[in-house]
């Protein structure tokens, strides 16, 4: 491994040991902001979106211009690795390999610093609260953003469970469209020994899952509807009160926004029609959410005929995968291409506390992103 590499390594490692969560991402962006400038880029811009980071490298403004994105936050998961850089953070770790993400686009800047392209530009942008889905929203809608045009966008993701180094693409949807749904129900509290005279909304909720999951397709086929109940709300643990408020938070998710927002109506109405039924008030609201990847036919051809050049294998997958990604939002806007990296076959599985990002990956990201951009930008 040549000086360059184990500089990656080094840099990897500190951001393992010193993760921060969605939008707290400061001392992370300060650690990525330092070794930015070593590879001198012609523009670094700060504080976009939060705390992200945009580097830019080339001055042809006319040309062709490549924006390609990693993402800096990590995940309130406590690690239960022993490792010498494991995190400082207590029930913070760095479980879905941003943290080799980020060493990856690093080494991106210094193939760039080193040879800067000679037509259009490439630039890089570390984006802060992937996690929560807030965070490609944010950098989008940065003024200095919004005043940007970008031609192409990439992205990647490790995957544990495929041989290290193996390039997963796929067609049209990557990554589904999810949402999450925080139901509430409103009826009227009353002493425990006189529930009559109250209206208690646990029948109306029991109803209103038993009438959500029925509507869920598991199976990541073309119908595939997951509905998961991630808490459910009664009340509160006082004995001599009849509760008078009830929620329920679900996590949605199907191939496409279309799809998705057919089942939102869906639940939508069910949770009203119970809600009438019950004689209890009733809202909905929505938090974490993301758009569908969809990738861009010529865009996947290119990363493929990249992973060719650079001698990784290539695999199509039949179905997306089913996590969410707020890649979707800039796939929404430019035509992009968002691909899976294999990360070991043999690993734990992404957001799981044993997980750890391999550093053997970091240099076929560099060489899958560089060789994709310089052949786009040499048309």
């Amino acid at each position: 491994m040549n000086t360059s590499a184990d500089e990656l390594v080094r840099f990897r490692h500190a951001l393992h040991a010193h993760p921060e969560l969605s939008g707290k991402e400061t001392g992370t962006a300060r650690r990525v902001l330092d070794m930015l400038r070593t590879t001198g880029p012609d523009e670094l811009i700060d504080g976009i979106g939060g705390t992200g980071i945009l580097a830019t490298f080339g001055t042809d403004i006319e040309g062709p211009q490549v924006l390609v994105r990693c993402e800096l936050d990590a995940l309130p998961i406590k690690e239960t690795n022993d490792l010498p850089y494991r995190s400082t953070t207590d029930g913070v770790g760095h479980k879905c390999g941003h943290d080799g993400h980020m060493a990856m686009l690093t080494g991106v800047a210094k193939e760039f610093g080193t040879e800067r392209p000679a037509r259009g530009r490439v630039h890089l942008i570390y984006q802060p609260a992937e996690e929560n889905g807030e965070g490609a929203r944010a950098v989008l809608y940065d003024d200095r953003m919004k005043q940007r045009k970008f031609d192409l966008v990439l992205a990647l993701h490790n995957l544990p469970g495929y041989p290290l180094g193996q390039v997963v693409l796929r067609k049209k949807a990557f990554t589904p469209s999810v949402n999450s749904m925080v139901i509430k129900l409103e009826g009227r509290t009353s002493h425990a020994a006189e529930p009559e005279n109250g209206n208690n909304p646990s029948a109306a909720v029991a109803e209103l899952l038993q009438a959500c999951l029925s509507m869920a397709h598991y199976e990541a086929d073309e119908r595939m509807r997951v509905v998961t109940p991630v808490h459910v709300l009664i009340g509160s643990p006082d004995y001599g009160i009849s509760a008078g408020h009830g929620e329920v938070h679900l996590t949605v998710r199907c191939w496409t926004d279309e799809e998705l927002r057919e089942l939102e109506k869906a639940i939508e109405a069910k949770a009203q029609a119970i809600a009438e039924e019950h004689a209890l008030g009733h809202s909905i609201d929505y938090a974490h959410t993301f758009h569908a990847v969809m990738n861009d036919a010529a865009a996947v051809d290119l990363v493929e005929q990249a992973a060719k050049r650079t001698d990784h294998l290539v695999v199509h997958r039949e179905m997306p995968f089913k996590w969410g990604e707020d890649f979707g939002l800039f796939t929404a806007k430019v035509k992009g291409c968002m691909f899976g990296l294999g990360a070991g076959e043999d690993m734990p599985a992404l957001h799981n506390p044993d997980y750890d990002f391999p550093d053997a990956l970091i240099p076929h990201g560099v060489d899958l992103f560089v060789a994709a951009a310089r052949a786009y930008l040499k048309g």
